[in-house]
């Protein structure tokens, strides 16, 4: 079956970004330690594995990544790669280091590729190449569910939340003169969740499927009070990258297993299994 990804854009890159810090996790215990992920074999029934792989993600950006309660990394991101993983016949070590510094680990060649609710856009293309995409994202804005913020237009003369380099930042920035409001970034979306829920910022601008999934689960008290179109610019598909021209073999079994998955039913089930349309 087919879903409609009306959620989630992301994070536009800043190449000389600080490196994030570990995230807590919003539904368990956030370890940045690398956890060993292995797959092997493939449709064709081989054994021999096609290569290891380190492949670097995020630490709480659900539901694309998260620690479970046992401490366990999953989400959409972590189940097509291990999906993907199987179907091509490649071993890899997952490694749950932040955004910004999954980033970095790719470019300094401590990490194959990443893996983490990355937007694909022109400006990152000059440093990574990116797989087909395989979701399509937007941004939104949230506040206090049982406060007086309903929309952008409330926002005027107050602070508001944004992340450091993500798709959501750059639209905040883009209205901030409009709307007459101020920002603060912060690394990590729950400490930035938590400063709006203390009150210091009046809002927080996210990716709308994350934020979506995070009221759904009762993990935050907001609500989303506006969001960008899909053909807007802040909406962009979510993309598998490497470094521009290493590991080209890599990124082509990523698009092949993708493409395998998709047709076989696995991607729609494990979408479904973390988005509730």
């Amino acid at each position: 079956m087919n879903v409609k990804k009306t959620n989630l854009s992301r994070r536009d890159f800043l190449a000389s970004g600080a490196a994030a810090a570990g995230m807590l996790a919003l539904a368990g215990c956030g370890s940045t330690s690398s956890s060993s992920s292995s797959s092997t074999g493939s449709d064709t029934g081989s054994s021999a594995s096609k290569g290891s792989y380190k492949i670097a993600t995020d630490t709480t950006f659900a539901p694309f990544e998260y620690a479970n309660d046992s401490g366990e990394y999953e989400g959409i991101d972590i189940d097509l790669l291990a999906a993907i993983a199987k179907d091509q016949g490649f071993d890899y070590d997952l490694d749950p280091v932040g955004f910004d510094a999954a980033l970095q680990a790719v470019q300094s060649g401590q990490d194959d590729g990443v893996i983490a609710g990355m937007s694909i856009t022109d400006e990152r293309k000059k440093i990574f190449d990116f797989s087909d995409p395989y979701y399509e994202s937007t941004v939104c804005c949230a506040a206090k569910s049982d406060g007086d913020i309903s929309s952008l237009d409330d926002l005027n003369g107050l602070t508001v939340a944004v992340k450091n380099g993500t798709m959501s930042s750059q639209w905040a920035e883009s209205i901030a003169a409009q709307y007459g409001f101020t920002t603060t970034t912060f690394d990590t979306s729950d400490v930035m969740y938590q400063d709006v829920a203390a009150g210091n910022s009046a809002a927080c601008f996210e990716d709308t499927p994350v934020m979506s999934y995070a009221i759904s689960t009762g993990a935050v008290d907001l609500k989303i009070i506006d969001s960008v179109d899909e053909d807007s610019e802040f909406a962009t598909p979510y993309g598998f990258a490497v470094l521009k021209d290493e590991n080209a073999d890599l990124l082509s079994m990523f698009n092949a297993g993708l493409k395998d998955i998709k047709d076989d039913g696995t991607y729609d089930e494990i979408v479904d299994k973390y988005v509730k349309e």
